[in-house]
């Protein structure tokens, strides 16, 4: 298994073909990908985190992971992008996940519960107009890694 940067394009195109239940990112800081044999397996995305309070400077959200289901890909990306993280000078990594899910990667790599968070309509608020990017109407865990 290989960890290379990629595009944005490139990891939108691949959540948009593999991902269960979230549309593309819109935007990122940066995004990785991972190959085994020159195939794609996975990707991740990271930027700014979504919620404001959140956005310090030294906070970096992981806001898409997406893989084919090659065994440990998710902790490897959620790995890398950490470890890209702590060379940029950030201090910590955010991410959710559904309820539902078991989070098994995100301890793999290190990670732990921050918060339960529960299910809002969604991000579209007459203060500021957002378009579904499908994870409305779910309850949510917050995951941190202290770098």
């Amino acid at each position: 298994m290989k960890i290379a940067p990629i595009s944005l394009k490139l990891a939108q195109e691949y959540v948009r073909e593999h991902h269960r239940h979230n549309k593309p990112p819109i935007g990122h800081k940066f995004s990785v990908g991972l190959f085994v044999n020159d195939v794609l397996v996975g990707t991740a995305t990271a930027g700014r985190p979504v919620a404001r309070m959140l956005d310090d400077g030294l906070t970096l959200e992981v806001t898409r992971t997406c893989t084919d289901g090659t065994r440990n890909a998710n902790s490897k990306l959620y790995g890398a992008i950490c470890r890209a993280a702590t060379a940029l000078g950030y201090a910590k990594c955010v991410t959710y996940t559904q309820h539902d899910e078991s989070g098994a990667s995100l301890r793999g790599a290190g990670w732990a519960v921050a918060a339960q968070l529960p299910a809002r309509k969604g991000w579209d608020v007459p203060s500021r107009k957002r378009s579904d990017i499908g994870s409305g109407d779910v309850a949510r865990i917050r995951w941190e890694r202290v770098l």
